[in-house]
């Protein structure tokens, strides 16, 4: 037993499958990888050579476009329209020497003030330039310069600019400004392997124009990790941690504070030395894999037996005792079907239990239903008047159990009761006020409420209140507190006015007892009926605690 935890150890059903594919895998990606050393070192160097001259040509691509640009600006500042300070005439030159162009000129003061910009109109109100920190590099060192990439307030678009400063006062500087997109139809990716992408990238590192598979935004911030690497005038760089699989080649635009970088994936080869090496070292690998998956395999099946049988001993209702295995996994299946065994014992009992309690509140329900049938036999006269009697007290009970059940006999909510029972008048609901602070009732009370609030309103549809139009019932309830009783208490009252006037009854019948004898014992409590001539009042005084689930 030893030997085999020593071989296999508690691991995961993942960590046995990995090392079961590792073991028939691995030596044969081995065996492969020492024929593909040699062949990767000489592709390796090839591609980093190719990758620097590849970034190198593009730089000298956008070095052409800035020089061009620096031309033209050199040229602007010398027209005698500059020189002579007559800025429409040299705003009409330049827009009309620039109309095939994607570029504008702005000439600014030394406060960084547009004097002019060929993208509006001669005389039309202009703002400060956008890009004032480039303005001010640019007259410190008395350099052309290309501005980093950002959003132009006129364009609204990325934008960058490249600056000529004058000894002019009033013209201080003239720039050239391009969109950033326009800037990127020289960036191609022309003449590289599929998937390498290629960029401009300002003195801040941000995107000035991208194009390839890893297409960036204009403004966009290149690689943090990769930029402080680029120190040399051109190289390449290889990281596997932040570009896996992965070489970028960069290069400085000379005299420009720009830089291009092209990246994209190294490319693998497979190469073979001998067929007759491979046959037989593969053979002789694949059948050390198979043999390792075999006692791998072994080792999970008698795993997957040991949960079985627990499962069939709990399947034959035993509370079962987890097992120890080699695999963590089925260790803690096992250990779930212990809990579930238990588990399941323990609910038994509580059917047990729940069917007890079943059986008790059937008991309580048919005493209640006999004494219901057996006052109501005392008082009716027919055969029909008895059954109407009873079906309508039935139907009262009925609606109690239905909201007992819906909630499982946890509690109903006295205003859901007393809207329940008072659903069975419609005709009437709206003679009918009800107030008072709402709260759950105990299983108990709902049904004795229910009696109560379902004879009142009977009686008050026959013979009361509610047999009437104009009739208007009042029913309310609310703490109150007695000198002589230290528990709290709640008052009901149900109180009728404006319908037919009210005399006292002869004889005492079931609604009657329901109201005050019942109610009174149900609660713990006493009931007060006087029969106003105006309409029936109604009181109950109860302790709380016999209403309301804790």
């Amino acid at each position: 037993m030893k030997i085999v935890a020593l071989f296999f150890p508690k691991a995961s059903i993942g960590t046995y499958l990995v090392a079961m594919a590792v073991a028939i895998a691995l030596p044969i990606f081995a065996f492969v990888a020492l024929l593909l050393l040699q062949l990767e070192d000489n592709q390796r160097s090839t591609l980093k050579r190719e990758t620097a001259q590849d970034a190198l040509a593009l730089s000298r691509i956008i070095d052409r476009q800035l020089q061009d640009m620096a031309t033209t600006l050199r040229l602007l500042s010398s027209s005698p329209e500059l020189e002579n300070g007559n800025l429409a005439a040299f705003h009409e030159r330049t827009e009309t020497a620039l109309r095939d162009n994607t570029m504008f000129v702005i000439a600014v003061d030394r406060s960084g003030q547009q004097l002019l910009n060929t993208r509006r109109a001669f005389g039309t109100p202009l703002e400060k330039v956008a890009n004032i920190p480039a303005l001010e590099s640019a007259m410190a060192s008395g350099r052309i310069e290309a501005s980093d990439v950002f959003r132009g307030r006129i364009s609204g678009d990325w934008v960058y600019n490249v600056t000529l400063p004058r000894a002019d006062d009033r013209v201080a500087a003239l720039i050239i400004t391009q969109d950033a997109r326009d800037l990127g139809k020289l960036v191609t990716t022309e003449g590289l392997a599929a998937g390498w992408s290629a960029a401009v990238v300002d003195q801040s590192g941000h995107i000035v124009a991208s194009t390839g598979p890893t297409h960036l935004e204009p403004g966009t911030p290149f690689d943090p990790r990769i930029l402080p690497a680029l120190t040399a005038s051109r190289g390449v760089f290889q990281d596997e941690a932040i570009m896996p699989h992965m070489l970028l080649g960069y290069a400085k635009i000379p005299g420009w504070s720009w830089k291009t970088v092209i990246w994209g994936p190294i490319a693998q080869a497979s190469i073979l030395s001998t067929w007759r090496f491979l046959i037989i070292g593969g053979v002789a690998l694949v059948l050390v894999a198979v043999l390792g998956a075999y006692a791998v395999a072994r080792q999970v099946r008698t795993t997957i037996r040991e949960i079985a049988d627990m499962a069939n001993r709990m399947g034959e209702g035993h509370i079962v005792s987890p097992v120890e295995t080699s695999v963590i996994e089925a260790n803690q299946v096992a250990i779930a079907l212990s809990n579930a065994s238990f588990d399941r014992s323990q609910t038994e009992d509580r059917l047990r239990f729940v069917m007890h309690e079943l059986v008790h509140r059937t008991k309580n329900l048919l005493t209640l239903a006999q004494a219901m049938m057996r006052q109501l036999a005392k008082q009716a006269d027919s055969v029909e008047s008895f059954s109407a009697a009873v079906s309508d007290r039935l139907q009262g009970l009925v609606r109690s159990i239905e909201l007992l059940t819906s909630e499982q006999w946890g509690g109903v909510s006295l205003r859901r009761v007393v809207d329940i029972h008072l659903q069975a008048f419609p005709q009437s609901r709206e003679q009918i006020e009800i107030s008072g602070e709402d709260f759950v009732l105990k299983p108990d009370a709902v049904q004795n409420l229910g009696l109560a609030l379902h004879e009142l309103a009977t009686n008050s549809v026959k013979y009361g209140a509610l047999s009437v139009p104009q009739g208007r019932v009042r029913f309310q309830w609310q703490d109150v507190r007695e000198e002589d009783k230290p528990e709290a208490l709640l008052r009901f009252s149900w109180e009728e006015s404006g319908g037919p006037p009210v005399v006292e009854p002869s004889r005492s019948g079931f609604g009657t007892t329901v109201i005050k004898a019942h109610a009174a014992a149900a609660f713990r409590g006493t009931v007060e009926v006087d029969f106003r001539p105006e309409g029936l009042l109604w009181v109950l005084t109860a302790q709380r605690n016999t209403l309301e689930r804790e």
